[in-house]
């Protein structure tokens, strides 16, 4: 209650109310457009766009280096310095736009060497372009200045925009390849925006880059992006082999089987976001939110595991009925991965133990890769769930025993 009534409570329930409406409108848009995609693009439709969505997930990884963590973090803590915040935000803008070129180039060549990537070269391409429309928006520089009004409003207008535009453009199946153009075009349309917010209204200003400088920066965020990164061994590679062994049909059922957790993993990240900057500067409040946090992720893996059959037959059609068992075996990973957000994003990092939760991040992930070829070789999108299952579990609890243990020798 003293938390509440203190100005930092006050912030943390304006940011709560305004991260909520953005989660709320994750979570509505998402079920508005769903069941039409599902319905128009079918299941081979849905397929491609997972899988072209898999590729860049990485590329997007690389651009982003761990900075949405290292930033917020970073702008949290320094946030009365108006110069330092700007050089923070200099720094890790200039350094985004050098790995967005880097990582572009290892897609152009990935898209000659690799034939399944070439057939898809379109879509591919057409979905990279999220990538600079996701820099362009630094939700991470919102979220440290612990005001959010302006990045749930921007995103609010971007889902608006992208929802209608699907019933506009999206008639048949071969529209599927305006799916991730639409989505990107919101997200440029609210970057633009975004920076001007920042540059004209706030005042804060764009220092010219620095190459030493740069690579200083990405060298600083280097352990939070392999704990980044580390996680798409056996995330989106199980949509890549899926793509590669089972086909365009068996990335549909995967995918919508997966999509109501990662849904509501969206919805609870509200938690984590709010919390991070504040944490950032009072970690002693760590276990009333980690308790209440858990808590919630607990009761939300329950209801996903008890009503996977009328979720996935009320928003995906009968047609998708095969989904169902993915969506209980991976029901109870939402608990585990928002494990992973309580005692390693908010904890461990907010820590600087960033390398402690790298290596296990690593331990949890290399593990997953390697589970991950045969059970989806011989199991398909069955195995594809276990593997996520599995590894969820494991970079899961793996950080919480470890952040406990930190705890009880400061207590």
């Amino acid at each position: 209650m003293r938390i509440l009534r203190s100005k930092d409570g006050k912030v943390l329930a304006s940011n709560f109310a305004y991260l909520s409406l953005l989660q709320i409108a994750s979570y509505i848009f998402p079920l508005i457009s769903i069941p039409y995609l599902a319905r128009v693009l079918g299941v081979d439709g849905l397929g491609k766009i997972s899988f072209a969505a898999a590729i860049i997930i990485w590329i997007q990884t690389i651009a982003d280096w761990g900075f949405d963590m290292t930033g917020a973090r970073n702008v949290a803590q320094a946030r009365d310095d108006r110069k330092e915040v700007s050089k923070i935000f200099s720094d890790i803008f200039w350094s985004r736009i050098f790995l967005l070129f880097c990582s572009f180039l290892v897609l152009l060549f990935l898209l000659l060497i690799v034939p399944k990537f070439r057939e898809n070269y379109v879509i591919i391409l057409f979905t990279f372009l999220y990538v600079p429309g996701h820099i362009l928006f630094p939700a991470w520089f919102f979220l440290g200045l612990e005001r959010m009004k302006y990045s749930t409003i921007l995103n609010v207008i971007s889902k608006l925009m992208f929802t209608v535009a699907i019933f506009i453009f999206i008639k048949d199946k071969d529209d599927y390849i305006l799916q991730p153009v639409l989505a990107a075009s919101g997200y440029l349309l609210s970057g633009g925006i975004a920076l001007y917010v920042i540059f004209v209204k706030w005042k804060y200003r764009l220092y010219k880059p620095v190459f030493r400088t740069i690579i200083f920066t990405i060298k600083g965020s280097t352990d939070v992006f392999i704990n980044t990164l580390m996680p798409n061994l056996y995330n989106n590679l199980s949509v890549l082999l899926l793509g590669f062994l089972g086909g365009d049909t068996a990335n549909g059922i995967y995918y919508a089987g997966r999509k109501f957790g990662q849904v509501a993993y969206t919805v609870l990240n509200t938690l984590t976001n709010v919390f991070f900057p504040y944490l950032s500067r009072k970690i002693e409040y760590h276990s009333l939110y980690a308790k209440f946090n858990l808590g919630v992720s607990g009761l939300g893996s329950l209801i996903l595991f008890v009503f996977a059959p009328l979720l996935i037959r009320l928003f995906f059609g009968e047609g998708y009925g095969d989904a169902i068992i993915v969506l209980r075996i991976t029901a109870f990973a939402l608990l585990f991965t928002n494990m992973d957000s309580v005692y390693g994003q908010n904890y461990l990092i907010v820590l600087h133990r960033e390398k402690l939760l790298r290596n296990l991040t690593i331990v949890a992930s290399v593990c997953g890769f390697v589970i991950a070829f045969p059970l989806i070789y011989y199991f398909s999108y069955i195995g594809a769930s276990i593997t996520y299952m599995v590894s969820s579990l494991l970079i899961g609890v793996l950080p919480m025993y470890y952040a406990l243990k930190i705890k009880k020798q400061f207590s």
